[in-house]
């Protein structure tokens, strides 16, 4: 792979902590948690991680990387084995160059994408333990 474990690591993470929030539920609270049922635990916060964060972090790497991840989305979604990495990370390049949409907003249209690079990571035989 062309793109860093940690670079992959700190994706996944930044992705998982913005899937688990929410639009805000509760905007009128003024009790405390316990009586509101802690349903303003996963609403988005001001100073939560973004979808905006993780297009700047998308829009750093480079064509290389971009299309390792591409291709770990494949891998990691079961599109593709891992013993076809090359074809995965050639689709991932085609898939770039005739896309209107970009791959930033591609990724983050992805239902569980943290799970998904993990998994592809994981049948690669890497982990995140190793960052």
């Amino acid at each position: 792979m062309d793109i860093g474990i940690d670079k992959i690591c700190d994706l996944i993470d930044r992705v998982r902590a913005v899937d688990v929030k929410e639009g805000i539920t509760d905007p009128d609270s003024g009790s405390n948690p316990t009586d509101d049922g802690n349903i303003d635990m996963l609403t988005t916060n001001p100073d939560d991680l973004t979808e905006e964060e993780i297009r700047e972090v998308v829009a750093g790497l480079n064509d290389d990387e971009r299309a390792d991840l591409i291709a770990l989305v494949y891998i990691g979604r079961g599109d593709m084995e891992p013993r076809e990495w090359a074809d995965a990370v050639r689709l991932a390049r085609e898939r770039e160059a005739s896309s209107s949409l970009s791959t930033a907003d591609w990724l983050i249209g992805i239902p569980n994408l943290g799970d998904l690079l993990d998994e592809g990571l994981n049948l690669l035989g890497r982990s995140c333990d190793e960052a």
